[in-house]
């Protein structure tokens, strides 16, 4: 009985080993087989899909929002000048660029004042002696300007693309008034639609200032040192007198005495 006992031991020892590799095998075969997991990721707003696979382990890329950065307002704003004339309407650069024009009042409203800016007498050329009036523009809806001087019953008429105009001489305080006008009216006076003429400063006569000034200051140069010059000469002579009355003997005996 006892040498059956160890027979029975001996052969399972060497045959479970063989059973653990089948049962394992079978394990093996028969569990399904792992896969990774699939991540979809989205790149912008509105864009396509980009699928793309990763790891478990692996982090997903950083997605950068795209910003969207607005134009500066200058950017928008017409290149016009109302002060030049001869220019591009702001209604034709707003058709080509799609730029914006300043609010302006429109042809059924009459316009408002335009601004004038100078009035310059002409010294050389065909127009000399003359005045040159210069305006600006209003911001609304103009088919001429009218150039009205004080005292004179004739205006002067002018294209809505003109920006400035010739008038005769003037004297001096006469007052000059610029006019816009359209379908709807004409503007009414303002203080900067009008302006009184003054007859600037000759440049003669401030080069005669100029020298006159400059005369005078020389002058008082020269007197403040010719004064030290003398202060210094009678400071020089007291002293030489005084060191040859130290050197006579008969200055000492007066001063002994």
């Amino acid at each position: 009985m006892a040498s059956l006992c160890r027979n029975v031991a001996v052969l399972l020892f060497f045959v479970s080993p063989l059973i653990d590799s089948h049962l394992f095998a079978h394990a093996s075969t028969s569990s399904p087989p792992i896969t990774r997991k699939r991540i979809t990721f989205l790149i912008g707003l509105g864009s396509e899909t980009d699928d793309t696979d990763f790891d478990d382990h692996s982090s997903p890329p950083e997605v950068v929002p795209s910003v969207k950065i607005p134009r500066l307002f200058s950017d928008f704003v017409c290149q016009y000048d109302p002060c030049l004339e001869n220019q591009e309407p702001c209604d034709h650069l707003k058709a080509k660029t799609g730029c914006l024009c300043p609010g302006r009042s429109g042809g059924d409203k009459p316009p408002h004042a335009p601004r004038i800016q100078a009035l310059l007498p002409i010294t050389e050329g065909e127009n000399a002696g003359k005045i040159e009036v210069q305006w600006c523009a209003p911001q609304s809806v103009v088919s001429s300007y009218k150039v009205i001087v004080e005292g004179s019953d004739n205006a002067m008429d002018f294209g809505d693309a003109f920006r400035r105009g010739f008038v005769g001489s003037l004297e001096v305080g006469t007052k000059v008034c610029v006019e816009a006008v359209n379908n709807a009216g004409h503007s009414s006076p303002s203080d900067f639609s009008c302006k009184r003429f003054e007859r600037p400063e000759s440049s003669d006569h401030k080069l005669m200032a100029g020298v006159i000034g400059g005369g005078v200051a020389f002058i008082l140069l020269l007197v403040i040192v010719a004064v030290v010059l003398c202060r210094r000469q009678m400071c020089q002579k007291a002293r030489r007198e005084s060191v040859i009355g130290l050197g006579n003997p008969s200055y000492k005996a007066e001063r002994a005495s």
